[in-house]
């Protein structure tokens, strides 16, 4: 009897062109050094790592967000599931899918459209367009930071290099690129970007401000 080594069909969506990458990998693949999946376009790669405690971690460029995320599976879910995906941790995009070639090959085409939606709600024609557009300034954004600095402030939970026990005075001053916070008594700042919706969101779940 011929045994047959594992393997399984990895896939992520690259997010400047907005191709579906995809290559079969096999435990052998794995064991042997560090796997990148790169797009055609030259402009983003997946790594896969088969780690020494069993596990496998991804690095993989999001569509949604400007940096890749980081995620770690074991290896009995890489190998054993007919379709296992992971998803944009601000979003409820899957960015990166594993399993059989031809579910593996549905997802791509789901996730597909489902992009696509997102492109012509926001009247844009492509990816780039799209990414170009996560950079851009919004008025929701800026509310956002607003609300939440304001909340920050409320809660005595903004630091700056005033004396413990003295308080602090802050103002918040909207900026191109971004919300100023200036404390007046002793002119630490620090200025939140409101450049990225996922950006706010994650500041959203700030426990403090820290200004310098």
């Amino acid at each position: 009897m011929v045994l047959q080594p594992k393997q399984t069909t990895v896939a992520y969506r690259c997010p400047h062109c907005g191709a579906g990458v995809m290559s079969v990998v096999g435990i052998f693949n794995l064991s042997a050094d560090m796997l990148k999946l790169k797009c055609s376009c030259g402009e983003s790669e997946m790594t896969v790592v088969y780690g020494k405690d069993g596990k496998i971690r991804f690095t993989v460029p999001c569509i949604l967000c400007p940096t890749p995320h980081n995620f770690s599976v074991s290896s009995s879910l890489f190998f054993g599931k007919d379709l296992f995906v992971l998803p944009c941790p601000y979003s409820d995009i899957n960015i990166a899918m594993m399993g059989d070639t031809n579910h593996v090959k549905a997802e791509l085409s789901r996730t597909e459209l489902e992009l696509l939606d997102l492109l012509e709600e926001n009247g844009l024609e492509n990816f780039e367009a799209f990414r170009s557009e996560q950079t851009l300034s919004d008025p929701q954004v800026t509310e956002i930071v607003t609300y939440v600095i304001k909340e920050l402030d409320a809660e005595g939970r903004i630091h700056c290099r005033c004396a413990e026990g003295e308080e602090g005075d802050y103002d918040a001053e909207i900026c191109a690129d971004g919300v100023k916070v200036t404390c007046n008594r002793c002119g630490a700042t620090k200025l939140i970007p409101t450049d990225s919706m996922i950006g706010a969101h994650e500041f959203l779940n700030a426990d403090s401000l820290e200004l310098e």
